[in-house]
């Protein structure tokens, strides 16, 4: 049986990865001709609007063979905005190829890329590209990537010709000085190889460094760097032999349980559902029914396998391998098929913007609805938030980019033309004490036959929130505790300002229920028997009682961020960061340039970018990305309710009983 390796491709927006995924497709005879990313004829660039602006938006797989080894290779988006879907793809890859440009070299996206794939411990080979290109660069770059990148670099040859189209790759022989490079860094992290070379230098032969290389190259310990050009050609030899030699296969055991993820989801021409699932464990078979999700079952009536180029029609896929599912209509991105993976595979970033959608025609508010869910299926983090009373629909957004694609995609592929209200940025609540309250059934002015008490309390930061039985077992139907319980969920989604509160536990301390009654001719009578939706309409007004009693404290997104800016411009940064009300924790000269650390609220960040060329001619290099949550400083903002408010209890017993 072959093996499979999971290859992605990252890199900083314009780097060329794209054009490097078609180089590797052409050396692996899968296409004839090498597409351009500018003439929008590449493999896996497939969606109009990625030929038409020239970058990947959507992670892309297409599949090759290399010496008996099937290569899954995923293409994945350079832009910030998109940082998801890249985090997506992570979760399913067994190696990787970072694409840095010998021109701009180690940029901000570069950054986060790399400390993601090292946090991960997914192993990486490192490809300088653009060699041909004006301006490219050898001794400083290897010493920007150590610096800035990670000092576990290897590099596997020597670039000659810089910035002409004759520029070149040679890989190291087996030389001295090649030889003692490795031996350091390899001796890092193997301190029976240093007293080996200490030994006797000569028993250390090439082959068990080379093995050796392999072994912690694939333990994300060091990563080996080459050079070349993905336009060229020059180079891409020795990176194919570094991807056949030094990155992993997959592991898994076809026979054991099924596990999966979901990291892709589309429709095909019908309208139908496919995801795209990686599988660590078991086989899937056409016809099986699987458990994916929170709950979510379904029935597998298709399946696809990548190979050779495209995905071919199978009657399963197993472990290691990438396949396509069809019949799997509740599936969204992110999903567990049958045994879940361990949590810190999914640890996206959130989104810390939002914006209101409008469509330019009132008629299309329906269409809008159905488009933009469809959208939340392939990218769950847009977190669709229907305002009923307004007649409106938000989306989350990490940028103005991502807005711009979301209003694109809308005109493109549903005819649904649109436009957006101002972005705003998306806070978050938490209890600052402890509160409670109980409503108690057949008694004034709870109009419900229910009786419920609540109590909310503070919980640890990132803890989420825990819902908790204060009461006896079998006190209460289980139906009635689930309706209890998915109703203090959703009500949570909106606090005391209109914020998702976050960090809390609610425990149910009080319960009653009137059972089951009928008249004498056995006709079952709802005004004298509690149901499920006395608790669910019952459970607000208790729960956002507790939490004024509580009282909550509103929360803002912080971001990191890094500075790179020319030292003479450091008084006006400076002041700037100021004004933004950014919060600078350390600054360090290096040579004639200054670097700045700090924090600043994500609602400041675009306008930093944007002031930043001014305050440095053109040099500043702004690196930033989600951090925490810190308590908002002045006027508390607010966020318009999306429900019946029950904080206001005529206003929601209106809605809700029409009456008071």
């Amino acid at each position: 049986m072959t093996s499979t390796l999971n290859l992605g491709i990252l890199a900083h927006i314009d780097a060329g990865k794209t054009s490097l995924t078609e180089r590797l497709l052409f050396a692996a005879g899968v296409i004839d001709e090498i597409g351009s990313v500018d003439d929008g004829s590449t493999q896996t660039d497939s969606l109009a609007l990625e030929r038409q602006r020239g970058i990947t938006i959507k992670s892309a797989v297409v599949s090759f063979v290399l010496d008996g080894r099937t290569v899954n290779l995923i293409d994945t988006p350079g832009h910030p905005d998109f940082i998801a879907e890249v985090e997506r793809v992570l979760s399913v890859l067994d190696g990787a190829v970072l694409v840095v440009s010998a021109v701009e070299g180690v940029q901000a996206q570069t950054r986060v890329l790399m400390r993601t794939l090292r946090r991960l411990r997914i192993p990486t080979l490192i490809f300088v590209n653009k060699i041909d290109r004006a301006g490219a660069r050898h001794e400083s770059l290897l010493r920007s990537i150590s610096g800035k990148l990670t000092p576990a670099i290897v590099p596997m040859g020597t670039p000659g010709g810089l910035g002409t189209r004759d520029a070149r790759f040679t890989p190291h022989a087996e030389d001295a000085e090649f030889t003692a490079r490795l031996i350091d860094v390899l001796a890092e992290h193997d301190d029976a190889l240093l007293a080996a070379y200490v030994d006797d230098e000569a028993a250390l032969s090439h082959r068990r460094l080379r093995g050796e290389l392999a072994a912690q190259t694939g333990r994300a310990l060091v990563h080996p760097v080459f050079f070349g050009s993905a336009i060229t050609g020059a180079g891409t030899d020795a990176l194919i032999t570094g991807i056949r030699e030094l990155l992993p296969a997959s592991a898994g055991d076809a026979d054991g349980p099924v596990s999966g993820t979901v990291f892709k989801v589309e429709r095909g021409p019908a309208g139908e559902k496919i995801a795209y699932a990686r599988m660590f464990s078991g086989t899937v078979r056409t016809r099986d029914r699987l458990r994916f999700g929170a709950g979510g079952e379904g029935k597998v009536t298709a399946i696809a396998v990548f190979d050779r180029g495209s995905a071919d029609r199978s009657a399963s896929v197993s472990a290691g391998r990438i396949g396509k599912l069809w019949g799997l209509g509740d599936i969204r991105v992110g999903d567990a098929i049958g045994l879940p993976r361990p949590a810190k595979h999914h640890r996206f970033a959130p989104p810390t913007l939002e914006t209101v959608v409008v469509p330019d025609r009132p008629a299309d508010k329906g269409a809008l609805h159905v488009a933009l869910t469809q959208l939340a299926e392939q990218d769950p983090l847009i977190n669709l938030r229907q305002d009923e009373m307004r007649q409106e629909i938000s989306v989350s957004l990490y940028g103005e980019v991502q807005k711009e694609v979301i209003q694109a995609t809308l005109a493109d592929e549903f005819g649904v033309d649109v436009t957006f209200r101002e972005t705003t940025t998306i806070c978050l609540e938490r209890p600052i004490g402890t509160g409670a309250a109980v409503e108690t059934i057949a008694k004034e002015p709870n109009p419900f036959l229910a009786t419920i008490g609540l109590r909310v309390e503070p919980a640890p930061i990132g803890s989420g929130v825990a819902f908790r039985l204060g009461i006896e077992l079998g006190s209460l139907p289980l139906a009635f505790v689930k309706a209890i319980e998915e109703t203090v969920h959703e009500t949570l989604r909106q606090g005391i300002h209109g914020w998702q509160v976050a960090d809390c536990v609610v425990t149910c301390t009080h319960s009653g229920y009137w059972a089951r009654q009928s008249h004498s001719g056995g006709v079952f009578d709802k005004r004298m028997s509690s149901t499920a939706g006395d608790f669910r309409n019952l459970t607000p007004l208790v729960l956002m009682s507790a939490l004024r009693q509580a009282g909550t404290r509103v929360y803002e997104p912080m971001h990191r961020f890094r500075l790179d800016i020319p030292a003479d411009t450091f008084g006006s940064v400076n002041a700037a960061l100021v004004r933004l009300q950014a919060v600078p924790r350390t600054s360090a000269p290096r040579d004639s340039a200054y670097l700045l650390e700090g924090e600043i609220p994500a609602a400041r960040v675009h306008e930093l970018d944007r002031q930043l060329p001014s305050l440095t001619r053109g040099e500043g290099v702004l690196e930033s990305a989600f951090d925490h949550y810190r308590p908002v400083r002045g006027p508390i903002p607010s966020r318009p309710r999306t429900d019946h408010n029950p904080l206001n209890r005529k206003e929601y017993l209106l809605h809700v009983l029409r009456r008071v």
